[in-house]
């Protein structure tokens, strides 16, 4: 639409012109001026249930025992799985005298900001519709007092629906970790993560991928569980690094339903945190 033509209603109007695009600058959400986010690092899956929660937790952990203040932003709203992880069920949040949320710590000094932080108990369902979800996310950004974090980790919930939207408009993250396991259609689901983080202009630090194989405990042969994995070549199709193979492992497990991953050795995130240091 020419300027002539213009009515200064984008509201009406489907083109995209120069005005349009000025005012899609404005969905960056500015941090309250009390808090500072050095950089924010998005945990993304195309499908749920491939561990996304747990390479947040294990990612932040890693980075905050290399002397990194480390939070994690839990956007799984009506899924949130950290405050479990790191043994916060019995946690709240706190407020500040002019109104900003306090962030639980963890034993090792993480902060974490999580719906079931903010539920009476840690088992009621969050029933919001989209918008809302979203706008929560935005909250637990705007209205949480994060101090000066160097690394945010943003566990989000599967999917290419608003609350990531919202994250790679809002905050945006510097970068985004793609979370995957080894399925014959993890192609297809992989693709939809990259595209849509290629559209909104988001590097990709690489893919990780789950459950990618369990060590036969007694000769060390790398076992696969779920079939034979195809990340090497999803990532190859997509110009993309793998970045870690995590292990089947009960020790894993164990370790988030016990509250103790703060306590859990993940040698193979070794290069994911080189990956995010140099983001």
């Amino acid at each position: 639409m020419s300027d002539v033509n213009c009515t200064h209603n984008c509201n009406t109007c489907g083109e995209s012109c120069s005005s349009r695009q000025e005012e899609q600058t404005s969905f960056l959400e500015p941090l309250n001026p009390a808090s500072t986010v050095k950089k924010v690092i998005g945990v993304v899956s195309g499908k749920g249930g491939v561990g996304k929660s747990l390479v947040t937790a294990m990612m932040a952990v890693r980075m905050k025992a290399k002397g990194y203040k480390t939070a994690i932003l839990d956007a799984d709203i009506t899924g949130p799985s950290i405050p479990k992880a790191f043994g916060l069920t019995d946690a709240g949040v706190g407020m500040t005298p002019n109104g900003l949320m306090i962030p639980a710590t963890t034993a090792t000094g993480i902060e974490v900001m999580s719906a079931n932080l903010i539920l009476d108990h840690e088992t009621d369902p969050v029933i919001w519709r989209g918008p809302v979800i979203a706008g929560a996310v935005k909250q637990f950004w705007q209205e949480a007092l994060w101090e000066d974090i160097d690394y945010m980790f943003v566990d989000m919930p599967p999917g290419t629906g608003d609350v990531p939207l919202t994250v790679f408009q809002s905050l945006p993250p510097d970068g985004i970790i793609i979370v995957t396991s080894p399925q014959e259609l993890v192609s297809m689901i992989v693709a939809k993560a990259v595209n849509m983080a290629k559209k909104m202009n988001i590097p990709i630090l690489g893919l990780v991928e789950n459950m990618s194989y369990l060590s036969c405990p007694d000769c060390g042969k790398k076992i696969s569980v779920f079939g034979e994995s195809h990340i090497d070549e999803v990532a190859k199709t997509s110009d993309l690094t793998v970045l870690a193979k995590i292990p089947i492992d009960p020790k894993i497990a164990g370790a988030v339903d016990a509250g103790t991953v703060e306590y859990l050795e993940a040698p193979w995130l070794d290069a994911a945190v080189l990956s995010v240091e140099t983001a």
